[in-house]
C-alpha cells in the first residue's frame, strides 16, 4: 500500500488539513448541499463546520484516522453516549449553520430515532478529496476502522445520504438497514450494517 493511503492516527494539528479534504469530499453531498445550499461560502462553512466537529467531538470521544487526503471519524460502542457535542460546541454549530440549524436539530433527531440500539460502533463520517478518490485512500480507512471493529466483535452502523455510496459500501459488508428521508424536505438518508467478523 503506497505511504499516502497509509491511515495515521489524527491529531489536533492535522484540523486545518482534515477540514479542508472534508470540505472539498462533502461539497457534492445531498445532506451538506441541504444544509449549506450556498454555493460561493459552501467550501469555506463546511471547513468550519468540520473543524468544530473533530476538535470538539470526535477527536475527543472517538476514533479519528487521516491519510493524504482522506479522514474517517468513527465511535466505538462505549463512546456513543459521550460522542455527542456539549452546549458549547452546540452554539458554535449553530454560528456556523445560521439560518439553517433548525433544519440541522431536526435531522440530528430525526437520524438518531433509527440509530440501532443494540451495541454496535458508527461511521460517522468518511470522504476522500476528489482528486483522490477511486486511489484507495478512503478504502484503506475503511479497511482500518473495520478491522478495529471487528477486533471489538462489534457491529458497525452508517448513515449515506449518496445513493452512489451504498454499492461501495455494500462491497465491504454492509447492507441497507432501513431508507428514511429527513423531516423539511430533507434528503434521503440509508442506513446501512455490517455485522462484525
Amino acid at each position: 500500500m503506497a505511504i499516502a493511503n497509509m491511515p495515521t492516527k489524527a491529531v489536533i494539528e492535522d484540523a486545518g488539513d482534515i477540514s479542508h479534504t472534508l470540505a472539498l469530499a462533502f461539497d457534492d453531498d445531498p445532506m451538506m448541499r441541504w444544509f449549506f445550499p450556498e454555493d460561493a461560502s459552501r467550501e469555506a462553512t463546511l471547513g468550519r463546520y468540520f473543524s468544530t466537529i473533530f476538535t470538539r467531538q470526535y477527536l475527543l470521544n472517538g476514533v479519528c484516522e487521516r491519510t493524504d487526503a482522506a479522514a474517517a471519524f468513527w465511535v466505538p460502542a462505549e463512546a456513543q453516549e459521550k460522542a455527542v457535542p456539549d452546549a458549547d460546541t452546540i452554539q458554535e454549530l449553530i454560528g456556523i449553520l445560521g439560518d439553517r440549524a433548525g433544519l440541522f436539530k431536526e435531522a440530528v433527531e430525526t437520524a438518531a430515532e433509527h440509530t440501532p440500539r443494540e451495541p454496535h460502533w458508527s461511521l460517522a463520517l468518511i470522504g476522500a478529496a476528489p482528486a483522490a478518490q477511486g486511489k484507495g485512500q478512503g478504502a484503506a480507512l475503511l479497511r482500518s476502522g473495520l478491522a478495529q471493529a471487528d477486533a471489538a466483535g462489534q457491529a458497525v452502523y452508517l448513515e449515506s445520504s449518496k445513493a452512489a455510496n451504498i454499492p461501495v459500501y455494500e462491497h465491504f459488508g454492509f447492507t441497507v438497514r432501513e431508507e428514511f428521508a429527513l423531516p423539511g424536505g430533507g434528503p434521503v438518508l440509508w442506513g446501512m450494517w455490517r455485522d462484525p467478523r
